[in-house]
């Protein structure tokens, strides 16, 4: 991942699968990854975004309800949580 990347790792398979569509359809440039081991999420997937994303990812994660485990980015050696 890249450094300028964050990743949203979510709890459910059907929560990660909206957020995948409400995303796209915002026309956020998103990745469809699997959750890395170093995070304990209950799915096994994950979507990577670029971090000038933030606040519209954000924006639309609030507005629309989606569950998310968490948001984070990968420093030299682990994932660290931005926010939950």
């Amino acid at each position: 991942m890249d450094s300028d990347m964050l990743l949203i790792a979510f709890d459910s398979t059907q929560q990660a699968l909206r957020a995948e569509m409400l995303l796209e359809y915002a026309g956020i440039e998103i990745d469809i990854c699997p959750t890395p081991k170093e995070i304990t999420a209950g799915c096994a997937l994950s979507i990577e975004f670029p971090a000038a994303s933030l606040d519209r990812v954000r924006e639309m994660i609030q507005s629309e309800r989606v569950e998310i485990r968490g948001i984070y980015f990968k420093n030299e050696k682990e994932y660290v949580t931005i926010e939950s």
